[in-house]
């Protein structure tokens, strides 16, 4: 069966924060992926830049290169493009190939804002393409694990769940100079639309979403420090820039379920030797407990430090470690890819075997969209 044939909008050498490279392009230069897709394009903010990534990436001559939108969408030979750009270039790199038809990745968050996003969602169903997002949390094998714990009964019927972290930069009040828009609101691309947003897409997967209406989650965010320094390449202090996202997270609700859900989510490093993550499940006959013992990436896993699976049994009183692990073509990727890969691989069979599928679709990432604009609108202290 012939490859998919693929286009990336946004491989660059010389990218800010080189998520296509890291996280797409191992599993798309993989025995595995190079079975079930093949690059043939890429799209850049020119075709000479476009031409320079073909040649810093190794790709084949017959690769082509791109400088606008819509002279990628034009391409007939071109089936998945895959969107890697800014947040807030998202919709004008990507809408025209999905107004052409074209099955379109788009990396999370879908838009810079919940109006951007349901453009994309909107045009999607009414030219028939599949809109596949980057919340790639759900697909990984902990959240699996923990389904599969949860719906044998082992801890019974949950009563409440707790998420606490601290991350999302590895500082409190510096931020890289070439990432400083990471402290503006505008751009839609900062700690609470993403590393606070994974966790909140992760977790309710597990649980079930947030009830809505009436019964919607309320929010207490705060923007404790509006100033960050920027570090510069040597890592010396080049400027201060002016925040206007928040860095302290509350937010508390009920899932479909009836069971309670808060999350606490702090911007910078915990506490010396306390744990960067700390998720209970309580139930009626036990509890879980995951641990991130350094990192908050539990959409993505740590390959120095692996989240802990722990569930206490009331009767008993005993504590279980759960074993999870990633597949075996996972194990030959590097962390940031393997459950990008996992996409692929779901995406792959609903086009070639018409499988039903579990990634998100462009509607998925709206409902996130709007839970978490509907949280900051209410719930933001300045």
């Amino acid at each position: 069966m012939a490859p998919i044939r693929v286009a990336i909008i946004g491989l660059s050498a010389s990218a800010k924060t080189a998520w296509a490279s890291r996280a797409h392009l191992p599993y798309l230069f993989s025995p595995l992926g190079r079975s079930k897709f093949e690059v043939v394009a890429l799209l850049n903010s020119s075709t000479e830049a476009a031409r320079a990534a073909i040649k810093a990436y190794n790709l084949p001559p017959s690769t082509k290169a791109y400088g606008t939108p819509e002279d990628l969408a034009a391409d007939p030979e071109v089936e998945l493009v895959i969107t890697n750009t800014r947040v807030d270039k998202h919709v004008e790199t990507a809408l025209p190939s999905v107004e052409a038809g074209k099955d379109v990745y788009v990396e999370w968050p879908l838009a810079a804002n919940s109006d951007d996003a349901r453009k994309l969602a909107e045009a999607a169903k009414q030219h028939g393409g599949l809109g596949v997002v980057g919340l790639q949390g759900p697909l990984g094998p902990l959240p699996r694990k923990l389904r599969e714990v949860i719906d044998s009964g082992k801890i019974g019927r949950v009563l409440s769940s707790e998420f606490r972290a601290n991350g999302g930069i590895d500082a409190r009040d510096t931020v890289p100079a070439s990432l400083s828009y990471f402290t503006e609101r505008k751009v839609g691309g900062y700690v609470y639309t993403i590393g606070f947003a994974h966790q909140f897409d992760l977790v309710q997967s597990v649980l079930g979403d947030y009830k809505t209406g009436l019964d919607a989650p309320h929010g207490f965010l705060q923007i404790q420090r509006p100033q960050f320094k920027l570090i510069g390449q040597n890592k010396e202090v080049v400027g201060t820039v002016a925040s206007d996202v928040p860095d302290l997270i509350f937010v508390h609700g009920y899932v479909e379920s009836g069971a309670s859900l808060h999350f606490r989510f702090r911007v910078g490093p915990p506490f010396p030797s306390e744990p960067a993550l700390v998720w209970t499940i309580a139930g009626t006959k036990g509890e879980i407990r995951v641990l991130g013992p350094s990192s908050t990436m539990i959409h993505i896993g740590n390959a120095l430090d692996p989240q802990k699976f722990e569930i206490h049994d009331f009767e008993t009183n005993a504590v279980q470690e759960v074993e999870w692990d990633f597949d075996d073509w996972q194990k030959e990727l590097n962390f940031q890819a393997r459950n990008i890969g996992a996409i692929y691989e779901d995406y792959y069979e609903v086009k070639r075997n018409g499988a039903k599928g579990t990634f998100l679709s462009f509607d998925d990432a709206l409902k996130r969209h709007e839970q978490l604009e509907g949280i900051l609108s209410n719930g933001l202290k300045e």
